[in-house]
């Protein structure tokens, strides 16, 4: 329910965002509404509170299924909810009133930030005290997964968040410079690694072969998919600093990291579609599935792209520009919240021992999702590659072609309206979600459901 609550959140605020950018006078000449302040509260509630909560309640569900026995405390899990709950809040107070440390992913003042590291240990002493007490050997794959987000999330957090505090809400990091840069864009690259990527990625190993009723296509090529892409993702920081004062070595080890995680990302892609042999016809009448099928795919799209930026002479065209906003929301929002939505169509029937009101909503919802992300996405693809070639684009004389700022922004207004109607399209999605697991949670209980 958490998830659902802050998705729609997340959602809205992004849709008022593209809103301000296609039409200015959105920003209400206020400061608590202004782009600068709203736009980390969205990526926060898109990236922490929606799918983090999502993570969070797969992990619950799956680990006491896989490991046999029960969280090894009832209380620790709470405490675990309404802490996190608790941060939400927080940042969706601290940030549109300006209160933020100025670091992309990491904006939250130095209070919060220690209360985040409090819950994050009082979940990492419940999962491992959980796996301690398990009833069988063998650790599925999945479990690897989630604790490498237990464990890398610890240290990103703590290692860039490392601060003196001046004021309650005001706090001076402990690095300077170009340190302090190498810090911050190796935390914010694998938060997104180890909170969006590998616990996704172990759920996806969970639900999709208990939703498609077939085992993993290959349980080896899932360990060598772990090992690999654990190892070479913690090393791809440094490509958000290309042609930046960043030495050229650490530039060049964060480009070849970065086009060496094809391999692994291809890996785990394949491994999930193939997992699904035997099942395709079921995709006409599954949504389940089909929020799988799209999920990994734009996985796969996205573990491409990203590399593909990452080099130099891409990267001389895409940076700063909107593609990079295109590979951001085709990850966050069509692999990971696809997902998101499959993992909740699967468990809330489950949890509250009921038939899904609507399989025929839940089919709808996936079309809204599917088709508001690609449009959104390819307009932010055109918007980028406009961006990036009227930027370098020179006159016979030598001199820029477009030398006017305003002249760019021009240009892009329509495609940030085809961007707005996508993300509505999204949010809609997420209304009929919230709608159908409302119907389904009130409806008569059922026993025909599997544990």
């Amino acid at each position: 329910m958490a998830t659902v609550l802050w998705g729609l959140v997340g959602m809205l605020v992004g849709c008022v965002l593209a809103l301000q950018l296609a039409w200015w006078p959105a920003n209400l000449s206020l400061p608590w509404t202004s782009f600068g302040r709203l736009r980390p509260l969205h990526t926060n509630a898109v990236i922490f509170a929606f799918p983090g909560n999502a993570l969070f309640g797969g992990i619950y569900y799956s680990m006491q299924r896989l490991l046999k026995t029960r969280m090894w405390s009832d209380k620790l899990s709470a405490v675990h909810f309404w802490g996190w709950q608790t941060i939400i809040v927080l940042a969706a107070i601290t940030l549109p009133l300006g209160m933020t440390e100025g670091k992309e992913y990491a904006e939250l003042i130095w209070p919060v930030d220690l209360l985040i590291a409090v819950i994050w240990l009082v979940f990492a002493a419940n999962f491992f005290g959980t796996i301690a007490i398990r009833k069988v050997k063998h650790l599925y794959v999945a479990i690897w997964f989630y604790m490498s987000m237990v464990i890398t999330i610890t240290v990103l957090h703590v290692v860039n968040n490392l601060a003196l505090p001046a004021t309650l809400t005001r706090s001076y990091p402990i690095y300077s410079g170009m340190t302090d840069a190498l810090v911050q864009w190796w935390y914010g690259h694998n938060a997104v690694g180890f909170l969006l990527t590998t616990p996704i990625l172990g759920l996806m190993y969970y639900f999709l072969p208990r939703a498609a009723q077939r085992p993993v296509y290959s349980y080896r090529l899932s360990i060598i998919h772990f090992w690999a892409l654990v190892f070479l993702y913690i090393w791809a920081g440094p490509h958000h600093l290309l042609y930046s004062a960043l030495p050229d070595w650490a530039q060049t080890l964060g480009m070849v990291f970065s086009v060496m995680l094809i391999a692994p990302s291809w890996g785990g892609m394949l491994n999930g579609l193939l997992t699904l042999r035997g099942a395709w016809d079921r995709l006409r009448t599954d949504p389940i599935l089909k929020f799988w099928v799209a999920a990994i795919t734009f996985y796969g799209m996205s573990t491409f792209e990203g590399p593909m930026m990452s080099i130099r002479s891409v990267n001389a065209l895409s940076h700063f520009t909107d593609w990079t906003i295109a590979h951001v929301h085709a990850g966050a929002l069509g692999w990971v919240g696809e997902s998101v939505f499959a993992m909740l169509y699967y468990m809330a029937p489950r949890v509250w021992n009921r038939k899904l009101y609507s399989v025929s909503l839940a089919t709808t919802h996936f079309w809204l999702a599917t088709v508001g992300i690609v449009l959104y996405v390819v307009a932010m693809w055109s918007a980028g590659v406009t961006q990036g070639l009227m930027w370098r684009a020179f006159d016979d004389g030598g001199l820029l072609q477009y030398p006017n700022f305003v002249d760019t922004v021009r240009t892009l207004n329509p495609f940030y309206w085809i961007r707005l109607g996508g993300g509505v399209m999204y949010l809609v999605g997420m209304l009929v979600l919230a709608w159908n697991l409302y119907k389904t949670a009130t409806s008569a209980p059922s026993n025909a459901l599997e544990a």
